[in-house]
């Protein structure tokens, strides 16, 4: 049965929204040239506000306790709520369909084996605890959110450090530190040689993601009796899950990338179920691109998308933006 087409569209969504965020990146650093040296006035753009996910999780907070939606950054907050919904209705869809690190993550493990024959795995007594570290930091930023209160998050949001952290974020990777580069080089080096490295150990967004995808009603589920144990979706699966030993696949692990059930030679063998009942691949791809793109479509038109942050406002900032200090 010839599910091959999965992996051709999946590959056609991730890279279509790379593209979107690097033609974004684009037009933020020909936004903050404009201010600095007079270059063509662009229009910033809002996807960037995906990167800033820390500051959705205080937006999130405030908005669930306060009522107030974030008008500095609202684009961010919309895209955090999305990537949470397609958690709740279709695994983590978001790190293997959306995510612009994780598609990087995937190529360059997939260029790594071919370019070395195989890609090298940690031993499962190291694995584990290496796992465990994206669930620490996923703590640890959880816990500081928290216990913070609303309104000195509040008082966050609304100043001026807030209203420039895309800008920030930009000149961090723009113009790295010596220290920064080292980091970089590791994560690029780990991810030639391991299955998505950043994503498997290190992700704290993966991770809470990932504990929410338990909620899910749709999971990879085998027949054991249309099973023929041939092991081709355990080796496709890019979180190194042992599908071909499942009846369910419930780990946080899985993405929902379907690559195992676009792997599976056998009908009937290996479906995507929701409440014991098949979905067809096509019809769940279509709805958690539905899901998606409707949340971001519909916050557009409710005017969550466009920061507040005025023309004047940005002139100014950016002058001594790079004086501020995180608060």
């Amino acid at each position: 049965m010839d599910r091959s087409y999965l992996k051709r569209l999946r590959a056609a969504v991730q890279w279509a929204i790379f593209a979107l965020v690097v033609y974004g990146g684009w037009r933020l650093y020909a936004f903050v040239r404009h201010f600095e040296a007079g270059g063509p006035y662009v229009e910033r753009a809002p996807l960037v506000e995906g990167f800033l996910p820390i500051g959705a999780l205080m937006s999130l907070k405030v908005w669930l306790t306060e009522g107030v939606f974030d008008r500095v950054h609202p684009a961010g907050l919309v895209i955090f709520i999305s990537a949470i919904a397609l958690s709740l209705f279709f695994k983590k869809a978001f790190c293997s369909w959306m995510c612009p690190a994780g598609t990087v993550s995937e190529l360059l493990y997939k260029t790594g084996a071919r370019a070395f024959g195989r890609n090298l795995r940690f031993p499962g007594w190291l694995d584990y605890p290496l796992r465990s570290l994206k669930y620490v930091l996923m703590g640890f930023f959880l816990l500081v959110v928290i216990r913070m209160p609303a309104g000195g998050l509040q008082s966050f949001l609304g100043g001026a450090y807030w209203k420039v952290a895309d800008i920030k974020m930009l000149w961090f990777f723009k113009e790295m530190s010596e220290l920064t580069a080292w980091v970089m080089g590791i994560l690029f080096l780990g991810s030639l040689l391991y299955r998505n490295f950043w994503c498997r150990y290190l992700c704290p967004y993966g991770a809470l993601l990932g504990l929410l995808s338990f909620l899910s009603p749709a999971k990879v589920t085998r027949d054991e009796r249309a099973c023929i144990h041939c092991g081709k979706c355990t080796r496709a699966c890019p979180s190194l899950l042992p599908v071909e030993e499942k009846k369910r696949v419930r780990s946080p692990e899985c993405t929902g990338c379907l690559g195992c059930v676009a792997s599976c030679p056998a009908k009937g063998a290996l479906d995507l179920r929701t409440a014991g009942r098949a979905v067809h691949p096509l019809i769940h791809a279509g709805l958690l691109l539905l899901l998606f793109l409707g949340i971001l479509w519909g916050a557009r038109l409710g005017g969550h998308w466009h920061s507040s942050v005025s023309y004047a406002e940005y002139r100014d900032l950016i002058s001594v933006a790079r004086g501020l200090e995180h608060p």
